[in-house]
């Protein structure tokens, strides 16, 4: 009995070994080369093991010329981008930085960031990646709570922050002329001497969102191979060599993401420090971007522009726009795909769980607003309560395992697992075709009147109003009904709404528990850098009017 456990085993290991394989031959990752280069890249996997900085070695050994990151001040070939983090890895040990240094980056979206992340993970050392969004105090804060010993930042956050006197500052992104250090002295001054051989497995901390607090230091996993990179092919056909335009912020678990996988599979990245919804597709024009990493508001914003705005910009080019961060609503994913066609893929995750479920166009045509299907080698369960699977349909916590769960926060402490499966935070349902329903927070659901409430299906049912740009429900105490639902709501230009019309127009399409019952009007939904909502910050506002009520 035994062995046939173990002979199974092994037979699906070389299943899933072999399939990973043609995924990779079949997206273009892996092909013939010359002899030279494979004894290179042997070595070079030796050195650096499955990092991004064996990613960037690669690429450099296959396509040298190949543009590897282009941003506002121009393009960085795979090998100068190769050299330059060699430089700067031995610039930062010149500066005192060793394998047990912590190197904390608040960085926007530029080749400096993803030279340090690259040139850190030559030294073996730890990178935590900040928010830009962040308040000075909680930079102040996450650096101490994380014990920094050297910053990397751009020139824009030194202003405010008071930093402590023991802690090394460099500078990435620079306007003018500065005395201060910045990476391009470390990179031109470097001297020589050999970095680590065979450096220790440097971890990459991304902070949690901190929407309903302050942020967590949460350890990410460093690849245990290039099954990750295939497991999303599997359902999102990336391709070697895309050229991928990344407007989601690389301190984000989603834009991180990409830029792992970017490494993996050879992609250009075309990078700008701020995202502007005009100049993002001037720029899939002006490098025929393939391929799109953003978060829902994003999109939002884009189909925010007039018509006349957007038909100048050629995207034709665009293969895939993939959308993560927060919940896509299902009448953006409608709207989105009806302008640029089917190329949009909702990917749900969270910073500890990596992935769960992709959507691929068909499934957002199909049942707008889902999370779509796990990926291959991902396993997915809805539990109740006691930990009991739930019926196909029914509402539970939503559970995931696969190869890339987070190792635990840095301050200690982790989510929830059950039978080697994480908690989510989320609840959600399969639906009659299989596909995940995701239906909000376990902490967002309320108890109105004895009932459930969800207020991601009324949010859902607000947007689908024309007058409405963007909404958020959220649940508030109600001295009567324990809990109610209050809706926060932007409308589009010009439009004329007031809140017994948004009652009554969504009227039918939900049960009378799910009304909201404040409408407020906002020029705004407040949200933090990675564009989520922040709940805190909407329960500030002004108690609404008797006329928004």
């Amino acid at each position: 009995m035994a062995a046939d456990v173990v002979a199974r085993a092994k037979g699906d290991r070389l299943s899933s070994g072999l399939h990973t394989l043609w995924l990779l031959v079949r997206q273009g990752v892996v092909r013939p080369m010359r002899p030279d280069k494979l004894v290179r890249i042997v070595f070079a996997w030796r050195r650096w093991g499955v990092t991004p900085a064996l990613g960037y070695a690669v690429a450099a050994i296959r396509h040298p010329d190949r543009p590897a990151v282009i941003d506002e001040r121009g393009a960085l070939s795979f090998l100068e981008l190769e050299q330059r983090t060699t430089r700067l890895a031995k610039g930062l040990r010149a500066r005192g930085i060793r394998d047990t240094s912590r190197v904390a980056v608040l960085c926007r979206n530029h080749h400096g960031l993803v030279e340090t992340i690259v040139a850190c993970g030559k030294l073996g050392v730890d990178v935590v990646l900040l928010n830009t969004g962040l308040r000075p105090q909680q930079v102040r804060t996450v650096l101490a709570e994380q014990q920094a010993d050297l910053l990397v930042t751009d020139v824009e956050f030194t202003e405010d922050l008071d930093i402590a006197d023991d802690l090394d500052v460099v500078l990435a992104w620079t306007e003018g002329t500065t005395r201060k250090a910045t990476l391009e002295h470390l990179i031109g001054s470097s001297t020589g001497g050999a970095l680590p051989r065979r450096p220790r497995h440097a971890r990459i901390i991304v902070l949690t969102s901190g929407t309903t607090g302050t942020p967590k230091g949460a350890r990410r996993p460093a690849p245990p191979g290039v099954g990750p990179a295939a497991t999303i092919m599997s359902r999102m056909p990336l391709r070697a060599g895309e050229r991928i335009l990344l407007a989601a912020p690389i301190f984000h678990t989603w834009g991180l993401a990409a830029f792992q996988l970017s490494s993996a599979i050879g992609a250009t990245l075309v990078l700008r420090r701020k995202f502007e919804p005009q100049q993002a597709l001037a720029a899939v024009q002006r490098h025929r971007a393939t391929a799109m990493f953003m978060v829902p508001v994003m999109l939002q914003r884009i189909l925010d522009l007039p018509r006349e705005a957007l038909r100048p910009y050629d995207t034709s080019s665009l293969r895939i726009v993939a959308a993560s961060g927060s919940a896509l609503p299902a009448d953006l994913a409608t709207r989105f795909q009806g302008v640029f066609g089917e190329v949009l893929y909702n990917f749900y995750g969270s910073t500890e769980a990596s992935w769960v479920s992709i959507a691929n166009p068909r499934d957002l045509a199909e049942s707008p607003g889902t999370a779509g299907r796990p990926p291959r080698g991902t396993s997915l369960k809805i539990l109740d309560e006691h930990g009991a699977p739930v019926r196909d349909g029914e509402t539970g916590r939503i559970f995931v395992s696969n190869d890339m769960l987070f190792e635990g926060y840095t301050g200690g402490g982790g989510k929830e697992v059950r039978g080697g499966m994480l908690s989510t935070g989320d609840l959600g349902r399969i639906d009659e075709a299989g596909r995940l329903q995701v239906v909000g927070r376990e902490d967002d659901m309320i108890v109105s009147g004895g009932e459930n409430v969800y207020p991601k299906e009324t949010e859902d049912a607000i947007a689908t109003l024309p007058e409405v740009s963007e909404v958020a429900v959220i649940g508030v105490d109600d001295a009567e009904f324990g809990q109610r639902l209050a809706a926060f709501v932007v409308l589009t230009e010009d439009a004329d709404l007031d809140a017994e019309a948004v009652r009554e127009r969504v009227r039918p399409a939900l049960p009378k528990f799910a009304l909201p019952r404040d409408v407020t009007f906002l020029a705004e939904l407040p949200r933090n850098a990675t564009g989520k909502v922040v709940p805190a910050r909407l329960r500030e506002e002004p108690e609404p009017t008797e006329t928004e009520r």
